[in-house]
């Protein structure tokens, strides 16, 4: 009964917080305003002045967020259209951001340090942008997932969208994902590693949904090529309007807007390895849970950026919206917001000493578990040398394939993640897989195309007809 009442009187404390964060692509406009009235360029730095410098500072006074949205209000929460609008504005602010900033950096009196420091300014706002199309672009409605798209044109990241969803989220906390940083790796040299990996893998990734429906991958369909052809268009949309003597200020924003994107990702899974489970011949690694991600839950940041810091229930429920994400209580913790440990990592030794213990402890004093560097392996190894063995345990995880609840007639599997459905009459043209396709005979590495969580192996299978 406790619970109950609890339920139904639970209201998001950060309802109008959320609002917050619209403030953010207001600052260009803020820059720009400061410095016609004081003639100062420091100004034109607000970017890096605010998120960096006082948003940590409003974490350490506010302190962390305490709530969290019982499982019986998640479904009604996340149907708010309130939230949605949130972010759907965000775009509009950005761009409209955007615009004038380039047209002052073209057209004002400024020297080239405070063009840079503008520059910068847009390239922050263009990072937070890039997290406003990560939240966009896990959802299922198609307009969501093109508003995505715009976010990305303007940093030149679209294929964000593609290696993100599809393949960040499938090879989490593993030495194979291009977006989970290893011990022993510095920020510096996660950088070039994650940023052309994961293009690679987004490449890869279109590549292979061409091949299955026969057809080569050079076609505007391609996610990474329309994405790219978006930020081009606007880019010499920009040229023509402002000439070319902006191109390099676009390179600057487009750099600061990325490098603040994989500032964060570094720190999210830094050291995090999974388990590989299974039979011989049938291993893979274990399911996502909330230990393979660091966590914070300082409110100031998670206002910021859609509740990113509660990043476990994220993986964990990749479709699940904003609002509705929890604290994993489970979950290791970073010591402080993401704002803050951006910095940290822009040191590494300060971060090694900050971080390493932290990965350390989180494997019961065993650094062989984590997920090293391998140019630092040996190193780190006579560093931290294991612990006394701990008792064998024999991973619990079954792989039985998929469940047949039905028996006989067409096949209709559901991701059980997020509800996603293949049914054998439609089939799945987008990847690849046409009309009457066996599900028998899709690939055994495929997995869930709109949460990239589960497996082929996880789905429930039903037969019907």
């Amino acid at each position: 009964m406790r619970a109950e009442q609890a339920t139904s009187t639970w209201r998001d404390s950060k309802r109008y917080l959320w609002v917050l964060g619209l403030t953010m692509p207001l600052l260009p406009f803020l820059a720009v305003g400061l410095h016609e009235l004081t003639g100062w360029g420091v100004w034109l730095w607000l970017g890096p002045i605010v998120i960096l410098g006082m948003v940590p500072i409003i974490d350490w006074i506010v302190g962390l967020d305490p709530a969290n949205p019982p499982d019986a209000v998640i479904k009604s929460l996340e149907q708010d259209r309130y939230y949605r609008w949130l972010t759907y504005l965000f775009l509009p602010l950005q761009y409209a951001g955007f615009a004038l900033a380039f047209w002052y950096i073209a057209t004002g009196d400024l020297t080239l340090v405070n063009k840079i420091g503008l520059a910068v300014t847009v390239g922050f706002i263009g990072g937070l942008g890039i997290n406003t199309a990560h939240e966009l672009g896990h959802k299922k409605e198609s307009h969501e997932r093109w508003l995505s798209k715009i976010a990305l044109a303007q940093s030149c990241y679209g294929h964000f969208y593609i290696e993100h969803n599809r393949g960040h989220h499938v090879r989490v906390a593993t030495p194979a994902d291009p977006a989970s940083s290893r011990v022993g790796e510095s920020f510096y040299r996660f950088w070039p590693r994650t940023v052309f990996g994961s293009l690679a893998s987004a490449w890869e990734l279109e590549s292979r949904r061409y091949s299955r429906r026969g057809q080569h991958p050079f076609r505007i369909g391609n996610d990474v090529i329309n994405a790219l052809l978006m930020t081009a268009a606007l880019w010499a949309l920009m040229v023509i309007w402002l000439g070319p003597a902006i191109m390099p200020f676009l390179l600057i924003q487009a750099f600061i807007a990325i490098t603040l994107l994989e500032a964060v990702n570094y720190l999210e899974h830094y050291g995090m390895l999974r388990e590989i489970v299974g039979v011989p011949g049938k291993e893979r690694y274990e399911r996502v849970e909330p230990r393979h991600s660091w966590n914070s839950n300082n409110i100031a940041t998670n206002v910021l950026l859609y509740h990113l810091q509660r990043h476990s229930d994220h993986h964990a429920h990749p479709t699940r919206r904003y609002q509705a994400l929890r604290d994993e209580k489970s979950a290791p913790a970073l010591p402080t917001g993401y704002a803050s440990m951006i910095l940290l990592a822009l040191v590494p030794p300060a971060w090694n000493r900050v971080m390493d213990p932290r990965v350390l402890d989180h494997f019961d004093g065993d650094i062989s578990r984590a997920n090293i560097a391998p140019h630092k392996r040996e190193r780190i190894l006579r560093r931290y040398p294991a612990a006394p063995a701990r008792a064998e345990t024999t991973v619990a995880e079954s792989l039985p394939g998929a469940v047949a609840v039905l028996t006989g007639g067409t096949v209709v599997a559901t991701c059980p993640g997020c509800g996603y459905s293949y049914d054998e009459r439609r089939g799945d043209p987008r990847e690849g897989f046409a009309a009457g396709t066996a599900f028998a005979s899709i690939p055994d590495t495929w997995c869930c195309p709109d949460c990239g969580v589960r497996d082929k192996v996880d789905f429930l299978v039903a037969h019907v007809g």
